[in-house]
């Protein structure tokens, strides 16, 4: 930045007595807080972090020096929470993403399933060859058979990689009426309902520093090592065990 440009003294220091205000606004909002989800706290919060992240542009630019604050982006912090204080109804939402990085895996399985309900089921033809060569017919079995959790925790069995995952849990006064919702499930998600959230990511693990990545690999082999002690080794497509398709 030419010298120009640079922020003057007076501007620096006019920002850091906003910082003051700010902090001062945003103490009295808490002190006079008149519940958990206060609008006057979130809205003090909000031009406190504002205040002090012009400041410490202003302070870099005039003296390259920073602040010690960390101000969290727009995308770390959920939108201020309007719902019920007491809700009597809830929806929980799940979006967890797959890659289907073993086919022959996955195929083999379902046509296990198949194979278990046919055997089980009086009069009921041959099941072979229901799933063929089709991952999309043997995706329609396994889920169809199995509960999503259990698909999460298995899905390595079913030849799965996990992706990003969320859940979302929002509040609503009263529940919806039987079958409202059931043609547009996510539509009408409204992020200002959410009550909590939870996101798995991989993208958080490529956060890690250098000590953590090395301590995760330590993890890993000794998991490893375990597994293998318990018999638990990954075999191939050949030497799959039946599933139990009862549970």
């Amino acid at each position: 930045m030419s010298d120009a440009a640079q922020p003057s003294a007076a501007e620096v220091r006019a920002a850091a007595e906003a910082v003051k205000a700010a902090l001062d606004a945003h103490l009295a909002a808490v002190e006079q807080r008149s519940g958990e989800d206060d609008q006057a706290v979130y809205e003090a919060f909000n031009q406190l972090a504002a205040a002090a992240e012009a400041y410490d542009e202003l302070l870099y630019d005039a003296y390259d020096e920073v602040t010690p604050f960390e101000i969290p982006g727009a995308e770390d912090t959920l939108p201020p929470y309007k719902g019920p204080e007491e809700p009597n109804a809830l929806s929980v939402l799940i979006r967890r993403d797959y890659t289907v990085v073993e086919p022959q895996r996955l195929r083999a399985q379902a046509q296990r399933v198949a194979d278990l309900d046919a055997d089980t089921t009086a009069g009921e033809a041959s099941a072979a060859g229901v799933v063929g060569n089709s991952v999309h017919a043997a995706l329609g079995v396994l889920f169809g058979e199995f509960e999503p959790d259990e698909i999460a925790s298995r899905h390595k069995e079913f030849g799965l990689e996990e992706g990003d995952s969320t859940l979302w849990v929002t509040a609503t006064d009263e529940p919806p009426e039987p079958g409202e919702w059931l043609d547009v499930p996510f539509d009408q998600a409204d992020p200002q309902q959410i009550v909590c959230r939870f996101d798995v990511s991989a993208v958080f693990d490529e956060e890690l520093g250098d000590d953590d990545e090395l301590d995760d690999d330590i993890e890993d082999e000794a998991e490893g090592e375990l597994s293998d002690a318990d018999g638990e080794l990954d075999l191939g497509d050949d030497d799959l065990e039946p599933l139990d398709a009862d549970r």
